[in-house]
């Protein structure tokens, strides 16, 4: 026979299906009432917090009810999905650890735990449980295409295009599928742009929700040197964003100055922190420049180094500034958050930072952080960590601008979506960079991408001396490393070294023209 509460719990599961919160919060509060410790009310609960935005009450269910019953593996991956959201993540990893044997007939909270996996960085855990997800449950669209995501992180190319073909055999329309599927090699005929625009011929959808399957488009036509179409779809994809962004490039601009105001000579020179780095026995190098500047290309070269380990792109850094300047917005940067972060003991940023990256650490004496973003935050950086390294990618500037029109991208460079806008954020940026080579002086070593790509050794030596190591075979051998990229250049650092992108936007001249006149105007190109 039933009980009111087995009947309550049954209630509450079948709303969280139909996102009905209302209903799960009372049952919920329905089953507490009857038992305050019982744990299925604080699971229920903890769902209704999370979906409505609550995350730190949520966190609290989820706690009490894993405290109350050890063996809830599904409030303890909830509640290590909700540790990840909130950059705790060697927390998140913790409880996975604790929990992950326990997922072994859970499809959903295998799939889960291995996704939040992936969003901290441990990609060679995340594997496992994802191949566990899809072999308890096969066919489910959401883990097939998580677990092919996974493998192109790994370097599995063969196994991540077999998934998204058979994901597009079944689902023909599923425009980010068609766009990862393209990624993943250089299209040798029209076989797959022909299909995608008939899709687009069929579904007849507005521009904006278009935008993968134009850059798809525009990619694999570029792979057939058909540039001028290539281009046509590229700005059907950044016009469509752009579209529904509501973004203006002078914000983004207004931080950039903001920052050479507040991270002034007197401000860089003044209470440099030594605390900090003498406690830490490894030696950060942070890897900066704008987006697709051979970024990814140089962390791969130097993590082949057998005293050098990546942390790929964590997101700490900005989240910590944004933490300890006390503002409370949104967007993940403002000029308020740089002027307040900077009244701030810069002991406080390398504390927090070295603490939550420890999860990641190996014990290697060197450590890369690259998130090409933080060029931005130099100063704070050279201020926290004043024996850390500072790699600076610079390319051709128009190749720069180009390549990032070309590509998708979060948060962070909403600038990349319109050629005017791309210049003058540029320009910008270019304003920037000699402020901190003006103040930073040989603290910052500069690589040219061009100079990387045609003399890899002696260029790759050079890096190398400027941290005190020697050259080592496997640095040049560098796409032969396993590790796991999760970046837009995860399948690229596969291949050996090429020239095929140098001076590539010559084949664009025409199109690029808006780009070029703001370029010219600023006195870059």
């Amino acid at each position: 026979m039933t009980t009111p509460r087995q009947k309550l719990s049954e209630i509450g599961r079948q709303a969280v299906q139909t996102f009905n919160w209302l209903t799960v919060d009372r049952c919920a509060t329905q089953i507490l009432h009857q038992n305050p410790k019982d744990p299925e009310g604080y699971f229920l609960r903890g769902l209704a917090e999370k979906a409505q935005g609550k995350q730190e009450k949520a966190i609290e269910s989820f706690e009490i009810a894993v405290k109350l019953n050890e063996g809830r593996y599904d409030a303890a991956v909830e509640l290590a999905n909700l540790y990840a959201m909130n950059l705790r993540n060697e927390e998140a990893a913790t409880v996975l650890g604790s929990y992950s044997s326990q997922l072994i007939n859970s499809p959903r909270y295998s799939d889960l735990a291995a996704t939040i996996y992936t969003q901290i960085g441990l990609i060679d855990q995340a594997w496992p449980l994802y191949l566990q997800a899809n072999s308890l449950q096969p066919n489910i669209e959401l883990f097939q295409s998580n677990m092919a995501a996974c493998a192109v992180y790994l370097g599995k190319t063969s196994e991540a295009k077999a998934i998204y073909k058979n994901l597009l055999n079944r689902s023909p329309h599923h425009q980010r599928n068609h766009y990862h599927l393209s990624r993943l090699e250089r299209a040798i005929d029209s076989n797959h742009i022909n299909a995608m625009k008939a899709s687009l011929a069929q579904t007849r959808l507005p521009p904006h929700r278009n935008i993968f399957m134009n850059y798809a488009i525009g990619k694999e036509l570029e792979d057939l040197e058909q540039w001028e179409e290539a281009f046509n779809y590229y700005k059907y994809a950044g016009d469509a964003v752009a579209a529904i962004s509501e973004y203006k490039v002078t914000t983004d601009i207004e931080i950039i100055n903001k920052i050479i105001k507040v991270n002034s000579e007197e401000w860089l020179k003044s209470c440099l922190h030594k605390e900090a780095q003498e406690k830490n026995n490894e030696i950060p190098i942070f890897i900066v420049g704008l987006p697709r500047t051979g970024t990814t290309l140089t962390e791969r070269i130097l993590a082949s180094h057998s005293k050098i380990e990546s942390l790929g792109e964590t997101q700490f850094l900005p989240a910590i500034i944004k933490k300890i300047s006390g503002i409370q917005t949104k967007e993940q940067m403002t000029s308020d958050i740089i002027e307040e972060a900077s009244k701030v003991n810069p002991q406080e940023i390398a504390s927090l930072y070295l603490k939550n990256i420890k999860y990641r650490q190996a014990g290697k004496p060197f450590f890369i952080e690259k998130l090409p973003y933080n060029f931005l935050l130099l100063g704070f950086i050279s201020k926290a960590f004043p024996n850390a390294k500072i790699i600076y990618l610079q390319r051709d500037p128009i190749d720069t601008c180009f390549a990032m029109y070309k590509q998708v991208f979060t948060w962070a460079y909403k600038f990349s979506y319109k050629l005017e806008d791309l210049g003058l954020y540029y320009a910008a940026h270019h304003k920037l960079l000699t402020h901190w080579k003006k103040y930073l002086g040989d603290r910052i070593v500069e690589v040219k991408y061009e100079e990387l790509i045609s003399n890899q050794k002696e260029r790759t030596e050079r890096i190398l001396t400027s941290l005190g190591l020697s050259l080592e075979a496997s640095c040049l051998e560098f796409h032969k490393n396993c590790s796991a990229s999760t970046t837009a250049s995860s399948v690229q650092v596969r291949e050996k070294i090429h020239n095929h992108s140098i001076k590539k936007w010559e084949k664009f001249s025409d199109q690029l023209k808006p780009l070029v006149k703001v370029l010219n105007n600023a006195k870059i190109y």
